[in-house]
């Protein structure tokens, strides 16, 4: 029996034109150099149209790939809505990567037309020549307008100015009806390791994850909030968080280039946002400026945080004292990306709330979880069993874009690399990457728990843990350390630290004291530059028995 429902397509198209439609008075505030600047969501619409007039004019008629150099603003927002919403595909590109990895991923993607931000046109410029098929550029945001676009001209390339292009195009647009299934935009990994993978989200995977975010068990964004992204629109599509915002009429506030902690409570306490979004580092850097300068964050209803690991220190020392709730979450670019989500179940008590806090949350509706061991065997969900979390789901990937990595796939699911485990209610405790799990004396110890306990010292700012070579225990671990300004802490009294929460056998007996932990260009501790400096005796470090 077949039912009666209408077969309607899930499209992005659709979001943008219900949001700038229905809620075109809302709006989406982009930080400048001495304030703000505001656009409603019915501008940013008419603005949308125009855009996806000014992409056919070049040539834009398919699927072709139109990539993105961009910082969160609100010329952003407009290719993302309209890019997708008119059939093409838009490939947000990592303006972090190193240059050899940006020239790879568009040319991967084969982007035909890159939207750049004036403000990066220095690095752009350099690498354009490098860019094979790509045949047209537009230069957007403030300063575009003046800005000498000889270093761009001088590749070959047709260059034109964003705003300059708007303005010929009318302000509507014959929006095709477009199979769920066909492409919207596309991210490519960090490439921490070869060379960065494709994943390419399809219209269904993108509106059935915003429709996830706004649900209450997720984020629960509603037409009320103001949504800050301060993770990168070029970061799985800044989590979600733009497209979920249209979708119920949430206004957006656009951090732009000042993601420092300065410029960020500034900017938090002129818009009011009701919901942030960033990685650990970004929440531990304004704590430590709003410890030192007061400041009012309290429109933050809620914190979204992950990426990485969310030190239960941080979260409670952001809500103890600055009344701001963080809520982490797990997922990866090839999950759209987030698949779980850190609410504590209903019922339990304060104490045990946090625990559940601690961990990487509850598997979402939708999303299907396992952990696997060495042979691929499924394992007890009972929060004891360890091994390699795999997932399934309708946004996460099923292939990388070209077949990359086959690999990753088994069976219709999805292989993290994570290790951790999942207990009967569905919450996953993560203990490691799989290829950053410690083995010392046959028996795992857990690099995330030991970086945990370090930043619960109130010394110390950031700490990461790698395995290093040992002759009798084949790998021990090495513990790596910023300690705050002005404070001086010992590996003994550190190890006194841990003694309370950690087994003694699992304490680490080599440290290293360091300025900063070297990160990825998405945020996260970058610990093959650990273990890399530490085979090449750049370290100095302690023994401590």
């Amino acid at each position: 029996m077949r039912s009666t429902m209408q077969d309607v397509p899930l499209g992005l198209g659709r979001i943008m034109q219900y949001g700038t439609t229905a809620h075109a008075e809302a709006v989406v505030v982009t930080a400048t150099a001495d304030g703000t600047r505001s656009r409603t969501y019915g501008e940013v619409g008419r603005r949308a149209a125009r855009l996806a007039n000014a992409l056919r004019r070049l040539g834009v008629d398919g699927d072709q790939r139109v990539g993105t150099f961009m910082w969160n603003n609100a010329e952003h927002l407009e290719a993302y809505l309209a890019v997708p919403s008119m059939g093409a595909v838009l490939h947000t590109i990592n303006i972090r990567l190193f240059p050899e990895q940006v020239t790879y991923v568009v040319n991967h993607a084969e982007d035909t037309v890159v939207i750049v931000d004036a403000s990066l046109l220095t690095p752009f410029a350099a690498l354009l020549p490098t860019f094979e098929t790509v045949t047209h550029v537009l230069v957007a945001g403030p300063g575009s307008e003046s800005v000498d676009l000889g270093p761009l001209e001088s590749s070959g390339k047709q260059v034109v100015r964003y705003e300059e292009a708007l303005a010929v195009e009318p302000d509507s647009f014959a929006w095709p009806e477009i199979d769920e299934r066909d492409a919207a935009a596309m991210c490519y990994t960090s490439g921490t390791t070869g060379n960065p993978k494709g994943v390419v989200y399809s219209h269904r995977s993108a509106y059935l994850h915003s429709m996830s975010m706004a649900m209450g068990d997720n984020a629960g964004i509603g037409p009320s909030d103001r949504v800050l992204p301060v993770v990168p629109m070029f970061h799985a599509n800044a989590w979600g968080l733009p497209y979920a915002a249209v979708l119920v009429g949430a206004s957006l506030v656009m951090p732009d280039r000042w993601l420092q902690a300065e410029p960020l409570v500034r900017l938090i306490e002129e818009t009011r946002p009701t919901l942030a979004g960033g990685v650990p580092t970004i929440f531990n850097d304004l704590l430590g400026w709003v410890d030192e300068h007061p400041s009012d964050l309290s429109s933050i209803r809620l914190a979204l945080c992950g990426g990485s690991a969310v030190p239960l220190a941080l979260q409670q020392a952001l809500w103890e004292r600055h009344g701001v709730r963080v809520q982490q979450a797990w997922g990866m670019t090839e999950t759209s990306p987030v698949a779980t989500s850190g609410i504590p179940p209903v019922g339990v008590d304060e104490d045990e709330a946090w625990r559940y806090r601690a961990c990487q949350g509850r598997v979402l509706g939708g999303v299907e979880a396992r952990i696997v061991g060495d042979q691929a065997e499924p394992l007890a969900q009972d929060g004891v069993a360890v091994g390699e979390l795999e997932v399934r789901g309708p946004w996460i990937t099923g292939a990388y874009y070209r077949d990359d990595d086959p690999e990753k796939f088994r069976d219709g699911w999805l292989h993290t690399g994570d290790v951790g485990t999942i207990d009967p209610r569905g919450y996953v405790t993560l203990t490691d990457r799989a290829k950053d799990v410690i083995k010392s004396g046959g028996e795992w110890i857990s690099s995330v728990d030991l970086e945990n306990a370090l930043m619960a010292h109130p010394d110390v700012v950031e700490a990461a843990v790698v395995g290093i070579p040992d002759e009798k225990w084949q790998e021990r671990p090495l513990a790596t350390v910023v300690v705050r300004p002005g404070a001086t802490v010992t590996p003994e009294e550190l190890r006194e630290h841990l003694s309370g929460s950690v087994a003694k056998w699992q304490l680490p007996d080599a440290w290293t004291f360091i300025e900063a932990v070297p990160r990825t260009s998405v945020g996260k501790f970058d610990k093959k530059v650990l273990r890399r400096a530490y085979a090449d005796g750049d370290l100095d470090v302690v023994r401590a028995p």
